[in-house]
């Protein structure tokens, strides 16, 4: 699997009233190979899900194990679609690249997020990030171990559009930069702290879950 991201000169970050969401814009940032093939899929988007205690927050599980919160890198087929929206709906339209986060030490790349996650405190708010950013210092090093499965979005329309792929190795983040994320409200104003904007966990059903077994 091949990631090739481009450092982002102005990402702006969103209160969506669900997570927050930061636009990347760079057309060069792209995904490709492994569960994909040849076809070339551009990072849109990234976004967290995380619980109100470190004992929940991810959207999946492994061997029953939970995490505090999950990363999201989502990208689009930009080799059969024309756009994001034209491509979210389609089987083979969305990729995301997923991260389970534990409580440990601080995240340096994540910083730059969560330092400024205070400016985005309430669903609409918004601000621009003062510093380059390179999504690829949120991967963790090992980006070739991970498990794929195909399912749906985790949010309506939740269309059954993407290829999940799981990193293996866990990325770490401090209290503190939890308690910020913590610290975001769901609506336009302060009176309900977004936690728990995870879905739980989906039986398997008759998905497959692959893996990849490379050093």
């Amino acid at each position: 699997m091949t990631i090739v991201y481009q450092p982002e000169e102005a990402l702006q970050l969103s209160n969506t009233g669900a997570s927050v969401k930061a636009d990347c814009v760079q057309e060069n940032s792209t995904l490709s190979g492994g569960p994909l093939g040849q076809k070339v899929y551009r990072l849109a988007q990234f976004h967290l899900h995380w619980g109100a205690k470190d004992d929940r927050g991810a959207e999946h599980t492994v061997d029953g194990k939970v995490y505090a919160a999950e990363l999201h890198l989502v990208h689009w087929n930009s080799s059969d679609y024309k756009s994001f929206q034209e491509a979210a709906s389609q089987k083979d339209g969305l990729a995301v690249l997923c991260m389970f986060i534990e409580v440990g030490d601080a995240h340096k790349g994540f910083e730059m997020v969560s330092s400024q996650l205070s400016k985005a405190t309430c669903k609409g708010d918004c601000c621009e990030l003062d510093v380059t950013f390179d999504p690829t210092c949120l991967l963790p090093e090992n980006t070739q171990r991970f498990w794929t499965y195909h399912g749906s979005l985790t949010t309506p329309p939740c269309y059954e559009s993407v290829q999940f792929i799981l990193f293996e190795e866990v990325i770490q983040f401090s209290s503190e930069q939890m308690t910020a994320l913590r610290s975001l409200h769901f609506g336009d104003n302060t009176s309900s702290c977004m936690v728990d904007n995870f879905r739980p966990t989906c039986k398997l059903g008759e998905r497959t879950v692959l893996a990849s077994f490379a050093q």
